[in-house]
């Protein structure tokens, strides 16, 4: 309309109303910041829903409601209220009955006093003897029978919420002999359930005969089973929760009030739902107390409660392999805990969902992992870091030892430039000192003579990245840089070298080729053991597989050598302090891996005399390197050390 005119602004009264309700990639991140931490990956994927988007509405605490709940459920009452108003009643009949008595002289009035004083101490038994008494007063019998249509009502009521109107009305033996035979019926339907026949026709039949006793509308038969057998459960924690007496008057009272009709249906009726679901916690007692006095429908209402919730905080706890959000019974959540912590429970199940649906998460026997797409996100974001401190220049003075130089001799040499770290071609350095300043002895040599032998590098790289995986490495806290500078090299070789081929062997007691997957979920290995030869063994093998390509061994560890294979069953042999025998083994495969030409540089973090002394040999030996970098620079010198490896003799 003309008159009409709109204004448009800046959206400033609380948080974006259009923008989504979580952050998939931040949610990523995070668990890719605690992995990379050296947190496990799954523990951290569980954190992410136990906290929640933005660290709220998660499962812990939805968790911490339901513990909190259950605690003001089990002091809600005392459950014995059922006996303790029958009781009260019977003494308020009995009251009623004596003074009616008191003012009759005939003998049946004082046969009748008699009868009252011998009447037994229990309540229940009282109750049955009293079942045949004529009694002179109509207030003492209105009181007597308000205990068994009261207990009647009760029993009823709580077992089928439809019968709360002819629960009341059950006195009359029309109405009980209307509700046996929908028990009855039920009990059929139950049985042939049992037997695994198809209920379906004899379900919709019992349901237009006796649906109006079943207000919940049950869809089918195992609906109507899950609603009965969880109120049957909860009667039978009731007997469960009682102590040995209250439990014999509460059962003794049952039956006066029943009758033996309506109680051998209820009897067969709890036989049948305890056989189709014995799942549910049928003999487990709960301690309530409190001060109020619960009847008997109020008492099992508080226990299927309890019971409810345990089974909504063992959903909650997704602690069972495989376990998902969807075995989280929403309506049971909005029936337990409210509207807003079911939204919760959705938006929850939604981020799940969202984080398969784009491919972030997979989902395996043992629950959510992350997918090949979020471990090259968060590789990624380990390789930035690296380089982030790559192009920070120095970090401090950290200790090298170069023990020799790698590289295939082309047969041509160079002058020497500052920072060469190719060998010295002695014959042509002394030809051209001699050259320079005539034959005399001794030669005189000036920094123009040197002459360096020129190498070069192969195109493409065999690189054998052995990491440390035994227990010291995570006790530490040299986990989280370990798996950070593997997965930043494995993202860098396949992003800008997918010309090399790089091998991670994870070593502890025995060592294992480890995919990107395989490395972001590796777990501490509890057992002892250092088995650097069986990881040296691995690298040789992988390097063989690509003999056109540079050989490059990279060793990363804060220990020396205390496992090796046994030569003659191949198992695994640990012993500590190193035995000879490791030392000799593991110093073999060194060997075998200079032989080849392999570059062997290792990283040393700790600073253990003997690992020191050990790792030092090695490189000798290898012609290789030793660092002992800081835990915050171990990523930047393992990735300047491939790159350095790889760029090529000149």
């Amino acid at each position: 309309m003309a008159g009409n005119r709109f204004r448009y602004g800046q959206w400033r009264d609380g948080p974006d109303p259009l923008a989504p309700p979580y952050d998939v990639r931040a949610a990523v991140d995070a668990v890719g910041a605690e992995m990379l931490a050296g947190g496990s990956l799954r523990k951290a994927l569980r954190d992410l829903l136990r906290r929640g988007p933005q660290g709220r509405g998660g499962l812990d605490d939805l968790a911490a409601r339901a513990r909190r709940l259950r605690r003001e459920t089990l002091r809600r009452g005392d459950l014995d209220g059922a006996v303790t108003r029958a009781r009260a009643l019977l003494d308020q009949a009995l009251a009623a009955e004596r003074d009616e008595l008191r003012g009759r002289t005939d003998e049946a009035a004082r046969f009748a006093e008699a009868v009252l004083d011998n009447l037994p101490r229990s309540t229940a038994r009282a109750v049955q003897e009293l079942s045949g008494y004529s009694w002179a007063s109509a207030e003492a019998r209105q009181a007597y029978q308000r205990i068994l249509d009261g207990l009647r009502g009760d029993v009823l009521e709580q077992r089928f919420a439809g019968l709360r109107a002819a629960a009341r009305a059950a006195a009359d033996p029309a109405a009980q002999r209307q509700l046996a035979e929908m028990m009855r019926d039920l009990n059929d339907l139950l049985a042939r359930q049992a037997r695994s026949e198809d209920t379906t026709d004899a379900f919709a039949e019992f349901m237009r005969r006796h649906g109006e006793f079943f207000p919940e509308r049950p869809r089918d038969v195992d609906e109507l089973v899950d609603v009965l057998a969880r109120r049957a459960a909860a009667g039978e924690r009731l007997m469960r929760s009682l102590s040995d007496r209250q439990r014999e008057e509460l059962a003794g009272l049952m039956r006066q009030s029943l009758g033996d009709r309506l109680a051998g249906e209820l009897s067969a009726l709890d036989a049948n739902l305890r056989a189709l679901r014995p799942d549910l916690s049928w003999n487990r007692g709960e301690r309530v107390r409190g001060e109020q006095s619960l009847g008997y429908g109020e008492a099992a209402d508080a226990l299927g409660e309890i019971a409810e919730l345990d089974e909504l905080l063992d959903a909650l706890d997704q602690d069972q392999p495989g376990a998902t959000l969807d075995d989280v019974d929403v309506d049971a959540v909005s029936r337990t805990l409210g509207r807003d912590a079911a939204d919760d429970v959705r938006r929850l199940r939604e981020l799940e969902r969202e984080l398969r649906r784009q491919g972030w998460v997979t989902r395996d026997s043992d629950g959510l992992t992350l997918s090949p797409k979020a471990l090259r996100r968060l590789a990624g974001t380990a390789l930035r870091r690296v380089f982030a401190d790559l192009t920070a220049g120095p970090r401090g003075q950290h200790d090298l030892r170069s023990a020799g130089a790698a590289g295939e001799v082309s047969g041509a040499s160079r002058p020497w430039e500052y920072g060469d770290e190719q060998p010295l071609d002695v014959v042509r350095t002394l030809t051209r000192a001699v050259a320079r300043a005539g034959p005399t002895v001794p030669v005189q040599l000036a920094v123009p003579d040197f002459e360096v032998v020129e190498t070069e590098r192969r195109a493409s790289a065999a690189v054998a990245l052995c990491v440390d995986l035994s227990y010291s490495m995570i006790s530490q806290g040299r986990w989280g840089p370990m798996k950070q500078t593997a997965l930043a090299l494995s993202h860098l070789v396949a992003t800008r070298f997918p010309q090399d081929a790089l091998q991670i062997v994870g070593f502890g007691r025995e060592a294992a080729p480890l995919t990107q997957a395989e490395l972001a979920a590796v777990e501490p290995d509890l057992q002892q053991g250092t088995n650097l030869q069986h990881a040296l063994r691995l690298a040789g093998r992988h390097l063989r597989r690509h003999p056109g390509a540079e050989p490059v061994v990279l060793v990363v560890t804060d220990g020396e050598p205390t496992a090796h294979l046994d030569p003659d069953d191949g198992e695994a042999y640990f012993h500590w302090p190193p035995l000879p025998e490791t030392i000799e083994a593991t110093i073999r495969e060194v060997d075998r891996l200079t032989r080849a030409g392999a570059t062997l540089n290792l990283f040393m973090l700790g600073d253990d005399p003997g690992l020191r002394r050990f790792v030092d040999a090695v490189a000798r030996r290898s012609r290789g390197r030793m660092f002992t970098p800081d835990l915050d620079d171990l990523g930047e010198y393992v990735v300047s050390d491939y790159l350095r490896a790889r760029r090529g003799r000149r």
